[in-house]
């Protein structure tokens, strides 16, 4: 094995009951390099991840670590040997401090055995200001923000000498700014001989960070190429094995009746002042930067917010919406921003879940028809093309994309009028996502309402008949499908714009 080569797989299989998540698939990471993972949602991706870290064990195959076959029997086992997952949804203890949280169970002690308070601290302080992180260590962790819990996950990494750093969407949350910041570590990183396996549904992020990528399709490997050897469109077509031409729907909406009407609306702390209507058939954008009020907004006319103020009208009639209960029975539905935490029962079946927000469809005499509510689930998974094994398959053992398709099935039994998506495609890859776009596009050629708020600029213009901004918790523009672009929206949204 060549002595760049730092990890080699060959014919890794790896089975679960009724499932063959890997099928011989092979992958090579050299030192000091950003290997980027490749492939939709259910690619085994994540599973291969897993199997490097030491979270999972392989049924077949062989693993090599420098240059030694390893098989890890544990995460800690695979951290001892030099290998650090930074898993999407962190791994931090929210009530321990940054400094604990980067030595559990690792702190150094004094000669009486106790813990050294001031050698913890003083060591957490250098490991920060390796990854450009100027914050107290003495700081709980629920304190902090999402950027720097994702910093301190990263020194936590260094902390443990590791050799090979797997993120796994390791910007989802993270502001322009913030991953400029992240991409600059990283380099720091290579020039430490450090290697990173890097998972990303951003095209953009892995053409600007990877030096080679290795591409997976249900389960299997597909080709390993350098970066720059390649482009976006090859690589969809790859990861799906076809070609998405036009991965926005063509629209041509023509606007038609109010149903929803919004007047002064305003949350303490969050946005004030706030009037928009919304067409029957419409996607109305809303655009703005972290902390801008849009994510508070949508919530807030879903009836997620105590101390709401303003008036809402929907179809001409004045509606009290206090709680998510009155959202749904007013027509209103919403797909969260956080699927896994806000939006499903992860431990609970897929029926369950789509069920879950319209049990009514399904009681009789007050009891649960499970013959109905088979029925309901088998319509929504193949409405929305779910793939699962069976409607009784837990939601936890689904990918990403096909965990919010199920949001979505959950939702669409409420038969809303209006439906609030909250950054619906994150964390998806591009095949699933195109599948959204055409859900969306459907559903509004149906007649439904649909508000999209939505970080990632080409989605939110590319699906949207119109655009509204958000600065500092007011709407700042409005923009006609024509007049939206990002450089437009991005000028108002960062108020490099004076109307």
């Amino acid at each position: 094995m060549p002595e760049d080569i730092i990890l080699k797989l060959e014919d890794v299989v790896k089975t679960f009951p009724g499932v063959k998540a890997l099928d011989g698939v092979k992958l090579e990471v050299r030192k000091g390099e950003v290997h980027a993972l490749c492939g939709e949602n259910g690619a085994g991706k994540s599973t291969l991840m897993k199997i490097i870290a030491g979270a999972y064990s392989i049924t077949s195959g062989k693993i090599y670590f420098e240059g030694k076959e390893v098989n890890f029997s544990s995460t800690k086992e695979a951290q001892d040997m030099g290998i650090s997952m930074i898993y999407q949804e962190f791994n931090l203890i929210p009530y321990l401090t940054v400094a604990e949280n980067l030595f559990l169970d690792r702190q150094p002690r004094n000669k009486f055995g106790f813990i050294d308070w001031k050698k913890l601290n003083e060591d957490s302080k250098k490991l920060l200001k390796r990854v450009g992180l100027n914050i107290n260590p003495e700081l709980k962790v629920r304190d902090i923000s999402i950027a720097e819990a994702q910093m301190v996950e990263i020194a936590k990494c260094l902390s443990l000498n590791s050799k090979i750093i797997i993120m796994d969407e390791p910007t989802a949350a993270l502001s322009d700014e913030e991953i400029e910041c992240l991409f600059d570590i990283i380099k720091s990183l290579k020039k430490d001989g450090i290697s990173i396996i890097y998972i990303s549904h951003r095209m953009s992020e892995i053409f600007e960070i990877a030096d080679r990528l290795t591409v997976f399709r249900d389960g299997k490997f597909i080709k390993t190429m350098k970066t720059a050897e390649t482009n976006p469109s090859e690589l969809v077509k790859l990861m799906v094995g076809k070609n998405i031409v036009d991965l926005y729907p063509i629209r041509d909406y023509k606007k038609d009746e109010v149903v929803l009407e919004v007047k002064n609306a305003s949350l303490k702390k969050h946005f004030s002042d706030v009037n928009f209507n919304l067409h029957k058939g419409e996607i109305l954008g809303i655009a703005g930067l972290m902390g801008a009020g849009s994510i508070h907004l949508s919530k807030a006319l879903y009836g997620c917010y105590e101390g709401f103020e303003g008036e809402v009208y929907i179809e001409g009639k004045k509606v009290n919406i206090k709680k998510p209960l009155d959202g749904i029975k007013n027509g209103i539905s919403l797909v969260p921003d956080d699927r896994k935490n806000l939006g499903l029962i992860l431990i609970r079946c897929v029926r369950e879940n789509i069920s879950i927000a319209s049990l009514d469809n399904i009681l009789d005499n007050n009891f649960i028809n499970y013959k109905k509510d088979k029925e309901v689930a088998n319509k929504e998974i193949q409405q929305l093309k779910i793939k699962v094994s069976s409607s009784e398959q837990r939601v936890e053992n689904l990918s990403g994309g096909n965990q919010q398709k199920v949001v979505f099935g959950k939702m669409l039994e409420t038969s809303p009028k209006i439906l609030i998506l909250d950054e619906p495609t994150r964390g998806v890859d591009v095949g699933a996502k195109a599948e959204i776009y055409q859900i969306m596009d459907e559903l509004t050629n149906k007649g439904m309402s649909i508000i999209l708020v939505s970080s990632d600029l080409p989605e939110l213009i590319g699906m949207s008949d119109r655009v509204i901004v958000m600065r500092e918790g007011k709407i700042v523009k409005e923009l006609n499908k024509n007049e939206a672009n990002q450089e437009t929206v991005l000028a108002y949204a960062a108020g490099g714009v004076k109307e």
